[in-house]
């Protein structure tokens, strides 16, 4: 497995790309070439230019969740030099169905620019409440539960269902999985459903109690209990390293790091781990 992270709120010393407060990696896993997560705007794509990677061998779009700056970018996936699009049905994309509802926050879209009706034209589109297995050691965790009482009860904004617009949970909010050498790799967007609540979903959707490695964000901002809480969950689970990005505070990272082993995470990037 290797992940080179193409958009980020930070961006690594010395590494000449550009950042935004959004995300999208490119991870090599089993034969695929998957993005994960789109930014906000083009920026993915000049950062892949930059770092030699095509983005016509792309097999594969995971989507953590519907927010803009996570589905931002798809656009410009189908999209060549003068702005046409063009159907890209060689390419699976992968995503809650909840991820396509308009969603607004104070009375702001913040939604995808597409709806699932264009996602269906432009891509082969795979909705998916359950786990879905790209590969055998790929997975997309689907709807996680919410059994952790101190985390994933935040609603942020509201969406538009058949029903009309409701509180927002995130219930399209999710998370990829790799197993790798020597456990789980886990790689989220905001993790609106709880960080620990997707690594224990992470755990028993792959049988799988070692996990080598979190990269993503955390949602995470408050050196509070929830935080307290979290910072014990995850020291239990004996985790070997945390890449918390995007949607981390400062003090909460610095926090986290008193406990866990925290490394730095900006694009340009790259995480390598032996399937």
């Amino acid at each position: 497995m290797k992940i080179r992270i193409l958009v980020d709120n930070n961006t690594l010393i010395d590494q000449y790309y550009v950042g935004e407060p959004a995300v999208c990696h490119y991870i090599e896993m089993d034969g695929m070439r998957i993005l994960f997560d789109t930014g906000y705007s083009d920026v993915f794509l000049k950062n892949a230019r930059a770092m030699d990677i095509d983005m016509r061998d792309i097999t594969h779009i995971v989507l953590s969740h519907g927010h803009n700056d996570h589905t931002g970018g798809l656009a410009h996936v189908c999209a060549d030099s003068m702005g046409i699009h063009h159907p890209r049905p060689d390419i699976r994309l992968i995503a809650h169905p909840g991820c396509f509802e308009p969603k607004a926050f104070d009375g702001e879209d913040i939604g995808s620019p597409w709806g699932r009706d264009v996602v269906e034209t432009c891509f082969d589109y795979i909705p998916a409440v359950k786990p879905w297995f790209l590969s055998e050691n790929c997975v997309f965790l689907g709807q996680v539960p919410r059994e952790n009482g101190f985390e994933g009860r935040d609603a942020i904004g509201v969406r538009k269902t058949w029903n009309g617009w409701q509180q927002d949970m995130l219930e399209d909010d999710s998370a990829l999985v790799c197993k790798v050498d020597g456990g789980l790799f886990i790689i989220t967007g905001c993790s609106h459903s709880g960080i620990c609540n997707i690594v224990d979903y992470a755990v028993k959707v792959c049988g799988e109690s070692r996990i080598v490695g979190i990269l993503g964000g955390f949602h995470l901002f408050d050196v509070d209990n929830r935080l307290e809480q979290t910072i014990r969950h995850l020291e239990r689970m004996g985790i070997k390293t945390l890449y918390p990005c995007h949607c981390v505070s400062l003090k909460a990272k610095i926090k986290m790091a008193e406990t866990l082993n925290v490394s730095e995470a900006g694009v340009g990037m790259v995480i390598m781990e032996q399937d």
